[in-house]
């Protein structure tokens, strides 16, 4: 439906409706102009009184959609919802899925052995409790985990802040160490069950990608400088700042041993050299889950045939499974509070990070609420089997899925080789150096040293290399805690102030089209003399509600008139809003939005807004904005409210003519008809963007069809 102003049938309700604010002076003169037919589609207006339900308090809205969801659940989607892994066991195909299970659950076991001891030692504890961290945990995120290929267990992050936090308390050779240390897996398993029946996994979005990258990478760093110790044969500071870090490793260099530095170089070469041919080559891709078994056997054989002394060894593993028992240590837990949430962050980044991707890759859906809720599970059970705080890792998952794992049968048989090594190769890993170790752990951490997102931030945004190097910095002076949350805090204020600064563009027409666009990108863009286009690109609320007033206040005053075409007038007489990029607008942007329009009244200026979402119609009818700036200045397309505005413009400049031809020089019916179908044809050209006209050598190229050529 569209509505033409200017016709016979609305020139009464366009010179009533759409006056400008001077027309009411020159209504004789403006009765009696010719004009040209304006086409507009009409805004559909919302009845507030039809939208009553939707004044309902939003927690009641969304638990009525909670319970109609659970209302029309089955019985099996009831299963699914607390054993994802039926989903799976539903549909495998043992004779497709089988073998690839089996290799997979082999190479990640065979991965886990020696790497579980390693981030044991990073996080202060005795080997066997990186075995137990491995053992039943990969068993409950089996049942309740909603992920095929995330491989869980100790990463050398969580190992990392574990030992910074627990050696502040106590010293790492009290037995009380170790029972803190499973005290904080039973609070970080508590605190992902929550988040994840509370749903509240979106909360950290807030974090930008570039504060991981620049804590991971600066962790890296402080977890590479703490296993130096093992290579260089003398004790280091424990610390996760690097600077006491550094000066211990100085001061200690006159104790240096050359037989642990030797081998333990030559494992890390060995361990890099595999990843990396396994990484590059896919018939040698067995090599890269191979290598952290390589160095514990070459280091183990080495030991046993030379017998080094100036070489320290693990010593005695006990053997056998983990016997349950109740985490121990309660009186401690508010001081492992905000390291348990700081555990259960970087569990939320790394392990539903990776179980999205994967998930992606292998082509099933993940709720990151459910994963969450099956990570938190696993931590709880592995508490009470004397298992400190585990999550997903990169490497082993990465094997995992590389070596075509299809479901979660990959860690059973992950955890079932554990349970084999608990069970009859512990006195094996007695005579495994440690040097063998830190270098499995070195290696583990030089994949996250992320420079190279420093150089794409560095390429492709200034602000977010600022915000990586101070996360990066100030992790490394001031430790782990300190640099999470100044790099979280610097974040979300850069979320404000972008939230506080909304873009906001003056638009323009593209030549020869109804298309109106920014005229800062599209500079062949122009603009119409008294009026001004402003599209607000963000929500409208109280935090960015007197940016926005200042720019238009800017934008009125600042008029580049290089560009303009029209009628010249001296000043603004129209402000457009373009608002279909706003999604919301609050009470204070409403209130703030009738003080402009008063304030633009009092200087004769009219505002008028263009193609509104429903909500935000709907609020502004509600707050009585709709009938205070009039529904006739509220339009579906910004061309509509040109055409409109354009024509009070023009009838500024416009001298009153003749009003009472006489009868003879009227026109005849034919003429009237012959003309009416010109004004049609090029008013249809117009809307379609096709302005080429036969005799366009008689037109003035800086004038537009939009308004009506002058004989």
């Amino acid at each position: 439906m569209e509505i033409g102003y200017g016709s016979s049938s609305a020139r009464d309700l366009a010179s009533s409706s759409y006056s400008s604010p001077s027309s009411s002076s020159s209504s004789a003169g403006s009765a009696s102009m010719p004009t040209r037919a304006v086409k507009i589609i009409p805004l559909q207006h919302p009845d507030t009184t039809s939208f009553a339900g939707d004044s309902s308090v939003w927690p009641n809205a969304l638990f009525t959609g909670w319970g109609s969801k659970i209302k029309r659940m089955t019985a099996v989607e009831w299963i699914d919802l607390f054993l994802p892994c039926c989903r799976w066991i539903r549909t495998y195909k043992w004779r497709e899925y089988l073998q690839l299970d089996l290799m997979a659950g082999i190479t990640v076991g065979v991965m886990l052995v020696p790497q579980a001891m390693s981030y044991a030692k990073l996080a202060g504890l005795q080997p066997i409790y990186g075995l137990y961290s491995g053992f039943v945990p990969i068993f409950v995120y089996a049942i309740f985990g909603s992920s095929r290929q995330l491989a869980i267990g100790p990463v050398a992050l969580v190992s990392l802040l574990v030992s910074n936090v627990l050696g502040e308390i106590v010293d790492s050779s009290d037995e009380l160490y170790t029972e803190l240390a499973i005290l904080l897996a039973f609070m970080v398993g508590i605190l992902e069950c929550m988040m994840g029946l509370l749903r509240l996994g979106w909360l950290i979005r807030f974090i930008s990608h570039s504060v991981i990258s620049g804590f991971t990478t600066a962790s890296a760093v402080v977890i590479a400088l703490s296993q130096v110790k093992y290579f260089l044969g003398y004790d280091v500071v424990r610390s996760s700042k690097i600077v006491p870090l550094i000066k211990s490793i100085i001061s200690g260099i006159d104790k240096f041993s050359w037989p642990p530095f030797v081998m333990g170089s030559v494992i890390l070469v060995v361990i890099q050299v595999m990843k990396h041919l396994g990484k590059s080559r896919k018939c040698l891709r067995f090599l890269r889950a191979a290598g952290p078994l390589t160095a514990v056997v070459l280091g183990t054989t080495f030991v046993k045939i030379f017998h080094p002394s100036s070489i320290t060894l693990v010593g005695e593993i006990p053997s056998g499974l983990p016997k349950f028992s109740i985490p121990k240590g309660f009186q401690y837990a508010k001081s492992l509070i905000s390291t348990a949430l700081l555990i259960t962050g970087v569990a939320i980044l790394e392990s539903v990070g990776i179980a999205k991707a994967l998930a992606a890759k292998n082509g099933y859906e993940l709720d990151s609420n459910q994963e969450l809720f099956g990570l938190g599970v696993a931590n709880i059970f592995g508490s009470f089997f004397s298992a400190y705080p585990t999550t997903g890792s990169f490497s082993r998952s990465a094997v995992n899925h590389e070596s075509g794992a299809k479901t979660g049968l990959s860690g059973i048989i992950a955890g079932l080789i554990m349970g084999c090594a608990l069970l009859f190769l512990t006195p094996l890993f007695e005579h495994i150096p440690q040097c063998a170790l830190a270098a499995i752990v070195i290696s583990a951490v030089i994949s996250l040293v992320d420079y190279e997102e420093a150089i794409f931030l560095w390429r492709v945004n200034k602000k977010d290399l600022l915000l990586w190097t101070i996360t990066a910095t100030t992790t490394l002076f001031l430790g782990i805690e300190i640099g999470v949350l100044v790099g979280v805090g610097v974040s979300l204020a850069f979320v404000i102030h972008e939230s506080a600064n909304p873009h906001i563009a003056i638009l323009g027409r593209l030549p020869g089209t109804t298309v109106y666009r920014n005229i800062k990108q599209y500079p062949e863009a122009y603009t119409y003399h008294g009026i001004v286009i402003v599209r607000i690109d963000a929500p409208i609320y109280f935090a960015n509600i007197s940016y926005i007033k200042d720019r238009l206040r800017e934008y009125e005053i600042a008029v580049d008139k290089s560009s303009r075409r029209g009628p010249e007038v001296e000043r603004i007489y129209f402000v457009i809003l373009e608002m279909a990029p706003v999604t919301y607008i609050d009470s204070s942007a409403v209130q703030a939005l009738k003080d402009l329009y008063h304030e633009y009244k009092s200087r004769e200026i009219q505002l008028a807004i263009s193609n509104p979402n429903r909500e935000v119609l709907l609020t502004l009818s509600k707050a009585g904005v709709v009938e205070l700036i009039g529904k006739e200045w509220y339009f579906v397309r910004v061309h509509d409210a040109v055409q409109v505005c354009l024509q009070h413009v023009e009838s500024l400049n416009e001298t009153p003519k003749t009003s009472n031809p006489l009868p003879g020089d009227r026109p005849s019916f034919l003429q009237r008809l012959l003309k009416h179908t010109e004004e049609s044809s090029s008013s249809s050209d117009l809307e379609s963007g096709n302005n080429v006209r036969s005799d366009s050598k008689n037109v003035d190229p800086s004038l537009e069809p939009l308004l009506p050529r002058k004989s």
